[in-house]
């Protein structure tokens, strides 16, 4: 494997690399390699000063090229194991008119859904939450944390608020949230969604595995029962190059 590696990363093959300064060489050598597939998706690349070495160049050269590879999607930095070949991106479009969960929308797209949960926990509910949900400063709120994750591909993170009154103990949640509110017959059945652009911070590059300021959505949900009473209050943040959100239109008579 080192020998395919060094062979990869070759003062000869970067000089075939085109024109240019040397980490477009290197930029290029390493674009090239995925392509043809001598870097397949998930192959770790070498630490940057191996690959220094091997195409006899400096590591300021190296760390130019990569980051260059990496803000165009083709490797992903992951803290505390490397650099790595990006998996490519499939695409996922979201219908805005259905309330649907995360675990059904991708059951229905025939991909496999999981979660990462990242925190489940009773709490004094903030005033956002008091305002929203309705509460009161000695209620409790059930708030629920999760990395979502479809056919492997990291989608979105998600921090779901509802109060204790209709989810005393977040620990059932297993799979679907929407599931377990159900179970309680508490599902909801309409929400309002407010969508905006945003860049992605450090903490959740790292966990969705694309560049620090990359595009993102975000998206604030307050899902209601038919009561007119909110159940859910719903924060994510999804992959901009990943999702795209769909909304039916229907013109009125003139």
């Amino acid at each position: 494997m080192t020998e395919d590696l060094s062979a990869i990363f070759s003062p000869e093959r970067l000089s075939g690399g085109g024109t240019g300064p040397l980490y477009v060489k290197l930029r290029r050598t390493l674009e090239d390699a995925v392509k043809v597939g001598r870097l397949k998706h998930g192959d770790a690349l070498p630490p940057e000063r191996d690959i220094a070495e091997f195409a006899a160049v400096s590591r300021v050269t190296v760390r130019k090229a990569i980051d260059d590879l990496v803000a165009e999607g083709i490797l992903v930095r992951r803290h505390g194991s490397g650099t790595f070949v990006a998996k490519p991106v499939s695409k996922v479009e979201q219908r805005l008119s259905q309330l649907t969960s995360f675990t059904e929308d991708m059951a229905r797209r025939g991909m496999t859904a999981r979660s990462e949960w990242l925190h489940k926990g009773i709490h004094t509910p903030s005033p956002d939450e008091m305002m929203i949900l309705g509460l009161a400063a000695d209620t409790k709120v059930s708030r629920l944390s999760r990395l979502r994750i479809a056919d492997d591909q990291p989608l979105a993170i998600e921090h779901a608020s509802v109060s204790g009154e209709f989810l005393p103990d977040p620990s059932v949640v297993t799979t679907s949230l929407y599931a377990e509110l159900e179970k309680q017959q508490v599902r909801p059945v309409r929400a309002v969604q407010r969508i905006s652009a945003t860049n992605m911070k450090e903490a959740d590059a790292g966990l969705l595995g694309v560049p620090v300021g990359a595009a993102g959505l975000s998206i604030e949900r307050i899902s209601y029962l038919g009561s007119g009473r909110a159940v859910e209050f719903t924060r994510s943040l999804y992959r901009g190059d990943a999702y795209d959100f769909v909304a039916e239109l229907t013109i009125g008579a003139t």
